[in-house]
């Protein structure tokens, strides 16, 4: 009888061991393919209507621009600090993307926040000059229409500026006071690529204003004559990383880079292969 109590004990035991196991390896392939593979998300917004409605779930492909890898698990943080793995592809025009908010509360500054995230459509990837006529998206690198067409058609049969929804905040006020852009009709405006340079002035700078300072660290000012990032004087400036400019489907109720400006590359999580819509 006591040797039969034995033997039970032990499978007991074995049994615990291979639940244990079988419980670390489901967790390992759990985190394996939603960092290399693909994750999914909610969407409760209608930016992306009517392409991606309210309810729905987006599966994202990591594959095609490949994973993102943290070199820190400091989430609060307002750096990223990451490395991507290779992927099978550049991002492209219209690929819809999920990404992180790339910037504070205030629009002063580019900051990550891990739990913040976007879905949209590339209407401009590094490298392009984008704008915006009549609430249809141009691109000098891309002859094929950019979103939703008949959705932005229908929309601006009835919408004008002036009955557009306000989202006014730094960067946009920057735009329309300066340039007199607004949510339909904006640009052009040029994209930054990594090892392009741009000639910096009084009147344009602010444009790029908030790259600038995240890539050297150092704060512009200026006089009535000449540009200064970190007191010295500046008129020319490289770009150390790729941006994009981002857009949503619903023309006209989203915010996206016309209000908030350029996504940083290394801010986007993945590339939506799948909607399963409710």
């Amino acid at each position: 009888m006591n040797h039969t109590f034995f033997r039970f004990r032990i499978n007991i035991g074995k049994l615990i061991r291979a639940t244990f196991l079988l419980a670390v390896i489901s967790l390992f392939l759990w985190m394996f393919i939603r960092i290399f593979i693909a994750d999914y998300f909610s969407v409760n917004t209608h930016s992306m209507y009517p392409t991606i409605k309210p309810g729905s779930t987006i599966v994202v492909n990591k594959l095609i621009f490949g994973g993102r890898i943290y070199k820190k698990f400091d989430f609060e943080s307002e750096e990223l600090n990451s490395f991507r793995v290779k992927g099978l592809r550049k991002i492209r025009v219209n690929d819809i993307v999920v990404f992180n908010y790339p910037f504070d509360d205030k629009y002063t500054r580019i900051r990550f926040k891990i739990n913040y995230v976007y879905v949209k459509r590339i209407a401009g990837v590094p490298g392009d000059t984008i704008s915006i006529r009549s609430g249809f998206y141009k691109n000098n690198n891309y002859q094929g229409v950019i979103g939703f067409l008949d959705n932005q058609s229908r929309l601006f049969d009835v919408y004008s500026d002036s009955l557009l929804p306000r989202k006014s905040n730094r960067i946009f006020s920057y735009y329309k006071n300066s340039y007199g852009w607004s949510e339909l009709n904006f640009g052009p405006l040029y994209v930054p690529r990594k090892g392009d340079s741009i000639k910096l002035d009084q009147s344009n700078y602010s444009l790029y204003k908030l790259i600038i300072e995240h890539e050297t660290g150092k704060i512009f000012s200026e006089d009535t004559e000449y540009l200064y990032l970190g007191g010295n004087r500046i008129s020319e400036y490289i770009f150390k990383g790729n941006y994009y400019f981002v857009a949503g489907d619903n023309v006209s109720n989203s915010i996206d880079s016309r209000q908030f400006g350029f996504v940083p590359e290394a801010y986007i999580i993945g590339v939506v292969k799948w909607i399963l819509s409710q």
